[in-house]
């Protein structure tokens, strides 16, 4: 027996020799670890997609210039805001009485009411947002205002262009008892020190949510006498004639909340 481990050991060409070396090898290799450098291809366009991504970005501010103005000092809206308040705080309930000499921007036929002009479109975004951020503080007061939409109607933009004199006029703009008040900032500045509450004493309240039934609080409705088509048919000539009792988009004003 031991003779025969003897010579399973000492030959060359055995078979449990030649298992003994296998099994060694495969184990060694087992232990082995290649290091290979794989490059991954998300990896290197990363400059790639970056650049692309800030050229995105390039193109996006260049369009944005184009439909909005560019942002005012915020020190020169405050030194402005300033201004007007201290112009209206002694108005008070008799905002209507000033000297005769006065010069203020005035809106004629509109000393009884608070008259704004205003947009409903969202294609300037901080345009809208003041717009609606001065709707929303006079709502909060419960009185009724004059909105003057020009998205509405386009002769309430010529109607304020020929009040200020001026061709390129921002929004909202608000007059009060007929006189020119400011813009957004004004008006959230009075807000906020409450002066707004001491120029608006005496302007009659509304009740808590109330909605004009008519209009929805929109202050146009469509033209009944054309349904807002804009035509009319002349069965005298037989032929279509343009509407004249409503605006370029076939509406009129409320004759419930705006008469």
């Amino acid at each position: 027996m031991a003779e025969f481990e003897n010579n399973q050991e000492i030959t060359p060409n055995s078979k449990p020799t030649t298992n003994k070396m296998t099994s060694s090898s495969i184990f060694n290799r087992s232990l082995t670890i290649h290091s290979t450098s794989v490059t991954k291809p998300y990896l290197q366009s990363t400059s790639g997609f970056y650049n692309s991504f800030e050229s995105m970005k390039g193109k996006v501010k260049k369009l944005r210039s184009l439909f909005e103005s560019p942002k005012p000092n915020p020190n020169e809206l405050q030194i402005q805001a300033t201004k007007k308040l201290q112009s209206v705080k002694s108005m008070g309930p008799d905002y209507n009485r000033f000297p005769v000499n006065d010069n203020r921007i005035r809106l004629p036929g509109t000393e009884d009411r608070i008259v704004v002009y205003l947009t409903s479109l969202r294609g300037i975004r901080r345009t809208y947002e003041d717009c609606y951020a001065v709707k929303m503080i006079f709502r909060g007061f419960r009185v009724w205002v004059d909105e003057r939409d020009i998205s509405m109607d386009s002769a309430y933009k010529k109607e304020l262009q020929s009040v200020l004199g001026e061709k390129n006029v921002s929004l909202p703009q608000v007059f009060i008892r007929g006189n020119h008040v400011g813009g957004a900032e004004v008006i959230k500045q009075m807000f906020e020190t409450g002066e707004m509450a001491r120029v608006l004493d005496g302007f009659p309240r509304r009740l808590a949510g109330f909605v004009c039934a008519g209009c929805g609080d929109v202050r146009f409705v469509p033209c009944g006498n054309c349904s807002g088509s804009r035509k009319l048919f002349d069965e005298d000539e037989g032929v279509l004639k343009r509407c004249l009792e409503c605006n370029e988009n076939g509406l009129i004003r409320c004759s419930d909340c705006c008469s």
